[in-house]
């Protein structure tokens, strides 16, 4: 069954349904939601019931609406007294972090990929934008997770991940962006992408900052039905994200720092506009991953999985911990048992996949099996840390449970 206007009301709300369904049912077994999501879309996709979708244009373009959404949710929710102590660590970990992880993952990977035995070769550019695309930590998976948990941490780790996954996404965009140029085209300028990185940064924030006052003004002197402001606030997240990325610089990095000042400000109807966009992330959530796990063929997954195990657990066991302890230390108030759970806290999610379907559009060589092997390492990481975030952190004495 291929997806077209006349059935997509009917697939739709049946994997709606379902999805929710199963997250309910999984949940209570300590299955992260989102996972499970994942699965209903690939179940229900051409290997499984057999309803067909390939298009990745149309993911991305749905993961782009999702992201949005989700970030300005994740700013929003968010205190600034909270992650105020945590700043310097939270950001430090979303950008020196992300390129440490991807020149370690980048490294192994082309050495896993280069050899006699391999039976995949890529280069080290390919190598490094395989690195890149897994990066960053999900913003969607770590909020989610986090969130649904019934339990505070000490050292004031739950803002400080939070923080790093809210704000990590633009450097893996820009890492992604960059490499794919230097795959496709085989030029490389470091002039010119310090450049790129530094506008696109610079007008991310600027533009976050005095557009989320903006929308705070509008939201304050607009004198509308009260079943209004969700959706004109709706409108003014798609206009700051597309704003943003149409003037040269970063959407991720607007949005979230938008979110951030509208809920932090005495917006007018704060509760009921909080309450909308909680719903509205969960629905965004699901239609996003329901997305994803319709695009990919659970069998092509087959021949990615011994590449996928190894670079998985490398990203786990060895680069991730490598660079949190590296960005970490020269914080002294952070203790041993916090680093690693920050460490253990990489969670992959949506954003992997969908910065994998740029490769894809851009018809890089090898794309296929770098997405395959994207989408393999996000399900490891999330059954096996998503799976254990509480535990982990009752283990190193790191849990305050909520009365």
């Amino acid at each position: 069954m291929t997806i077209n206007t006349e059935n997509i009301l009917l697939i739709g709300s049946v994997l709606l349904f379902v999805s929710i369904i199963v997250g309910k049912a999984g949940s209570k077994f300590g299955m992260p939601v989102l996972l499970l999501f994942l699965a209903v879309g690939m179940l229900f996709g051409s290997d499984g019931i057999g309803i067909h979708f390939d298009n990745p244009a149309i993911a991305q373009f749905i993961g782009v609406i999702a992201l949005s959404v989700i970030l300005f949710t994740g700013g929003m929710d968010t205190r600034i007294e909270d992650i105020r102590p945590v700043m310097a660590k939270g950001l430090t970990l979303a950008t020196a972090g992300v390129v440490l992880m991807t020149l370690l993952t980048g490294v192994f990977i082309y050495v896993m990929a280069s050899g006699d035995n391999s039976f995949l070769t890529l280069t080290l550019s390919e190598s490094l934008l395989l690195a890149a695309l897994m990066s960053s930590t999900d913003s969607a998976s770590v909020f989610s997770i986090l969130r649904a948990r019934k339990q505070n941490l000490k050292e004031n780790l739950k803002p400080m991940l939070e923080l790093e996954s809210g704000s990590n996404d633009p450097m893996a965009y820009m890492l992604t962006i960059i490499l794919i140029q230097i795959v496709t085209s085989g030029e490389f300028s470091f002039y010119d992408s310090v450049v790129k990185f530094v506008m696109q940064m610079g007008i991310g924030l600027v533009f976050g900052y005095f557009l989320g006052k903006m929308t705070v003004f509008v939201l304050e002197k607009i004198n509308i039905n009260q079943a209004l402001y969700p959706v004109m606030l709706l409108a003014l997240v798609f206009f700051i994200f597309s704003f943003t990325d149409r003037t040269g610089g970063n959407g991720y990095l607007a949005v979230y720092l938008s979110g951030l000042v509208v809920g932090n400000s005495s917006a007018v109807n704060k509760e009921n506009l909080s309450g909308f966009f909680d719903g509205l992330t969960w629905l965004f959530q699901i239609v996003m991953f329901l997305s994803l796990g319709l695009l990919v063929n659970p069998n092509e997954l087959l021949p990615v999985m011994v590449f996928g195990i190894c670079v998985g657990l490398f990203m786990i066991l060895v680069s991730r911990p490598l660079s949190v302890f590296a960005c970490l230390a020269p914080f002294r108030d952070i203790s041993f048992k916090a680093r690693c759970y920050v460490s253990w806290v990489g969670l992959r999610g949506a954003v992997p996949i969908i910065f994998a379907t740029y490769p894809l559009i851009a018809n890089v060589q090898n794309a296929s099996y770098i997405f395959n092997v994207v989408f393999f390492i996000t399900i490891m990481s999330l059954l096996v840390q998503g799976t254990t975030v509480g535990l982990v952190a009752d283990k190193l004495g790191l849990s305050v449970r909520d009365k």
